[in-house]
């Protein structure tokens, strides 16, 4: 029986990229998938809504609930988190992967970008988690992981988008201070960064085909998604792992089916 077998997991920004890869892996072990994106009607340049996410996720063995989800409001996370205690009976993992992302400089930055970075990123990541772990609570093995990099202060990652980074980091120090506040209710609490950049279609927009044809797929941060989210949650809370180190522990050395590109022309991702 799959470690995933009926749990039910909560995934924002799940209608593409790493967050529809991460909830089709664990739809795959069995999962119930609350896809919680805001995409309901195909978008004009990127692939995907919350409908045809359920579709693939049920088509891999799993069951889904898709819904239209804003997670800078408090009513609509608060009915979303409800919906899904309603139609599966809990829940057992909330994965905090919405995000949004400008990568400009402070006099480039218009407070509106400045705003929805960190009303997404921050109270997103923030609300989500405080709606879901009274669920939580109640789970045999609770998981929070959020998309986020490892707190590195080096200056060097601040300076040219420190809006940006600063939204990152909120997400990073939930992980930090939740983990050790729910350390005795056994919820692990962690956050998961990839080592490259990932071929998503937002990868495509940002950077465009050359970037892309240099990162690795979605589906190596939604592997090494699986394998943290089988660990006991009582022992793996706190870290901030990178991708590749999570697949290389589980004895995994082989990454090139990740990529088409040579390992030594892959983009390293921002923070690492």
């Amino acid at each position: 029986m799959s470690a995933f077998e009926g749990k039910t997991v909560f995934i924002t920004g799940a209608s593409r990229g790493i967050g529809y890869e991460i909830g089709l892996k664990l739809a795959a072990g069995g999962a119930n998938i609350v896809i919680a994106a805001k995409t309901d009607q195909p978008h004009p340049k990127l692939p995907g809504t919350i409908h045809t996410a359920a579709k693939d996720m049920e088509t891999a063995g799993g069951k889904a609930l898709p819904l239209v989800v804003d997670v800078r409001s408090e009513e609509i996370v608060e009915a979303a988190v409800s919906k899904a205690v309603e139609t599966f009976g809990g829940i057992d993992i909330v994965i905090n992967n919405a995000s949004a992302i400008r990568l400009t400089d402070t006099l480039s930055t218009p407070m509106k970008s400045y705003d929805l970075m960190h009303q997404v990123n921050v109270r997103g990541t923030y609300l989500v988690s405080q709606k879901c772990l009274p669920h939580l609570m109640k789970s045999s093995n609770p998981h929070i992981l959020n998309l986020s990099p490892p707190l590195n202060m080096d200056a060097k990652w601040f300076k040219n988008h420190v809006a940006y980074t600063m939204a990152k980091y909120g997400m990073s120090m939930c992980v930090l201070g939740m983990a050790e506040e729910f350390k005795e209710h056994k919820i692990g609490v962690n956050a998961l960064w990839p080592r490259t950049a990932i071929a998503t279609a937002a990868l495509n927009v940002i950077g465009g085909e050359m970037i892309k044809s240099r990162a690795r797929s979605p589906k190596i941060v939604a592997d090494a998604a699986y394998h943290i989210l089988k660990r006991s949650a009582e022992e793996c809370t706190g870290n901030f792992f990178i991708d590749d180190e999570v697949l290389r522990s589980e004895g995994v050395e082989d990454l090139s089916g990740y990529s088409d590109c040579p390992e030594d022309q892959l983009i390293p991702d921002f923070f690492i």
